[in-house]
């Protein structure tokens, strides 16, 4: 919805932040008539971002706490700028309540709430303690100010394992350990704490009991300067990995209207609590007909475009003019939920190894587009996706006026997506949406241990129809190429049949030959024991249709060197280009190395030289993008050698440790 309001606002207003947040932020002030100013680390010099805004300014190196967290370098950049106001977007300086005062004593206007709001519930601790006081449910545990190691396992065992130890000031999943026993609790601690002071600088923890298959429901709410405080319905993020969600949608499933309606009571009066100012958002965990509240985020969400697709606002649009003083724009009674939205996060990451984060380059991205569709991104084709910040490519999020054609609409963009260059969670993406469960709408936030073994199957031969595509691509490749017909390499002979074609595909280490001969306008296929006529057209946007028996299916085939990758059907396969009379590949000379899983900064050692080990033990912990990963031994053995040290960054594949045979 466009608001009408004939105020002023701003004439121009810095963004505090990168990425697609910032974008976004961008698109509504253009919209409406504000100028934009972006600032930008060395790392994003060239990102979308800056491109998008009116004008940019540096503000330092790379890592975050010398560049997006640096509210001097910020502040200078707003100044210089002329900027009237700053949005800090979320993540990085969004619940900083210093850079909101510090805003303030710049004569900037901080869009966003009061620094008195964000300590009240920028610390989890506190505002437990006032949701207490307000007769707002809490998770039993515990938030005191003793934080010693003594009394806070002492807490943890009275709560009653399993618990959660959670950093105070976090978000985000970082600073959070599930603990199950007393044994286990000082490293979990320990390691939480560390992750926490990098993340946040605080490693204040708090002790929540853990509920093992939750949901989690989150309301959305705005105040303004006058008093009015309203929520936005409610959204499910229950589908998470690590602590972080992967799978946002509003309505949540399966709420009725009563328990709608006491969401919403419960968030306005925690926001009137704290006479807030701005948009927020107040979590909650639930689970049967209970809900406690877990805290309250006080920025906007990355999921805020699920609410805005099922009430018709612009809620970035509802932030600039509740920072320029005016109403808001609805009254509570004139807010009207209509239809369901999903949202899915598209990661730069390795479902098949953990989550793990990846970085690299993106040498091709398609992102999907139609009815009901939309894209936040803040990243374009050959951009690169670095070990500094959030890797997160794109949301993608579909909106219908049910849940099941929001989902269709889903699963449909993610089968119009592609992105090649590394490894991202789209194919995961993609099974989740296509789950029995998930179209019922059972969903907790157990929802991904428990389908792991059709969510994460193991890998399996390309089918068929995969390697049909492949030739087919290959073969359109060379027909568009061979303008000259002495260069037609389809096989013809004068006065003989056509000469076969013959095709070796790499499918995860296993050769798959395929051989094809022209044959009345298309090609006829022998593959594995199979014979297969089909013929193919390519189209403008890159995508090829497969035709087999005059049936059509559309899929999408990238070259990055000599592999090729085929997206069909929400799903991808890669084939390696292989030369038939290649030597085979040797056996691996590094077996005895422990290399780095992704790039980072080693933060600990577990080992020294000489040490025994075995399996699974924890060797080194290395931290990217903001989490930790702890690197375990491969197999029983004596470290030979540590080849890095604590603060030390490591590419990914830089060896770490020598492991020698026992004996």
């Amino acid at each position: 919805m466009a608001y009408s309001g004939c105020n002023p606002l701003f004439g121009k207003i810095l963004i505090a932040n990168r990425g697609e947040i910032a974008c976004r932020v961008i698109r509504t002030a253009r919209r409406l008539g504000i100028a934009s100013v972006a600032v930008y680390s060395e790392a994003d010099r060239n990102a979308m971002h800056v491109d998008l805004a009116d004008e940019a300014w540096p503000i330092g190196p790379a890592p975050a706490r010398q560049s997006y967290l640096n509210i001097g370098a910020i502040i200078e950049a707003a100044r210089g700028s002329g900027a009237e106001a700053v949005h800090p977007g979320y993540g990085f300086l969004s619940e900083n309540a210093e850079f909101a005062e510090a805003c303030a004593e710049a004569g900037l206007v901080f869009i966003g709430p009061s620094p008195a709001a964000i300590r009240a519930m920028g610390s989890k601790s506190a505002a437990k303690a006032l949701m207490e006081k307000s007769g707002v449910p809490v998770v039993p545990g515990y938030h005191g100010a003793a934080q010693d190691d003594a009394t806070l396992c002492a807490e943890a065992e009275r709560t009653g394992f399993p618990v959660m130890i959670k950093a105070s000031a976090g978000g985000g999943g970082r600073g959070m350990r599930i603990v199950r026993s007393t044994e286990e609790f000082p490293a979990a601690l320990d390691g939480a704490r560390r992750e926490a002071k990098g993340a946040f600088g605080d490693d204040t923890m708090l002790i929540e009991r853990y509920l093992e298959n939750p949901r989690h429901i989150e309301v959305q709410v705005f105040g303004d300067t006058h008093g009015n405080v309203v929520h936005l319905f409610e959204r499910d993020c229950s589908i998470q990995r690590r602590h972080q969600k992967v799978v946002e949608e509003a309505p949540a499933p399966g709420v009725d209207p009563a328990r709608r309606a006491a969401l919403g009571a419960a968030a306005v009066a925690a926001a009137r609590a704290v006479s807030y100012v701005g948009a927020g958002t107040v979590e909650f965990i639930v689970e049967g007909d209970a809900f406690y509240f877990m805290e309250m985020n006080t920025r906007l969400q990355v999921e805020h475009p699920v609410t805005e697709a099922i009430t018709g606002t612009d809620l970035v649009e509802w932030q600039l003019r509740v920072a320029a003083g005016e109403r808001l724009p609805l009254c509570q009674d004139e807010i009207a939920l209509a239809g369901h939205a999903i949202e899915v996060r598209l990661y730069a990451e390795n479902p098949a190894r953990s989550f793990l984060p990846a970085t690299g380059t993106l040498h091709a991205l398609h992102l999907p587009s139609g009815e009901g569709v939309r894209v936040d991104t803040g990243v374009r084709q050959g951009d690169r996706v670095t070990p500094f910040y959030d890797p997160m490519i794109a949301k993608i999020v579909a909106a219908g006026p049910d849940r099941e054609t929001a989902r269709a609409r889903l699963a449909r963009a993610l089968a119009d997506t592609a992105a090649v260059g590394l490894a991202t969670n789209l194919q995961f993406l993609a099974r989740v949406v296509a789950a029995p469960d998930f179209a019922a709408g059972r969903v907790d936030t157990g929802f991904i241990e428990r389908h792991a073994a059709c969510l994460l199957p193991a890998p399996a031969a390309a089918p068929d129809f995969i390697l049909t595509a492949a030739v087919l691509h290959e073969l359109a490749a060379e027909s568009a190429a061979a303008v000259d017909p002495w260069n037609r390499r389809d096989g013809w002979r004068p006065n003989l049949p056509p000469a076969p074609r013959g095709f070796l595909f790499d499918d995860d280490g296993n050769a798959r030959p395929v051989s094809a001969i022209a044959e009345d306008g298309g090609w006829r296929l022998r593959l594995g024991g199979s014979c297969i006529c089909a013929a193919a057209e390519k189209f403008d946007d890159g995508r090829l249709a497969v035709i087999l028996d005059g049936a059509r299916s559309n899929v999408r085939v990238i070259e990055q060197g000599q592999t090729l990758s085929v997206f069909a059907a929400g799903a991808m396969w890669q084939l390696g280009r292989r030369d038939p009379l290649a030597p085979p590949a040797e056996i691996d000379e590094h077996a005895g190395r422990l290399a780095a899983p992704m790039p980072g900064r080693v933060v600990q050692l577990l080992a020294a030289p000489g040490d025994r080990v075995r399996r699974g033990q924890p060797l080194i912990v290395v931290e990217a993008m903001k989490m930790e990963h702890t690197v375990a031994a491969p197999r029983d053995g004596v470290v030979a050698a540590v080849h890095c040290r604590p603060g030390d960054l490591v590419e990914e594949g830089a060896e770490l440790v020598a492991l020698a045979a026992e004996g």
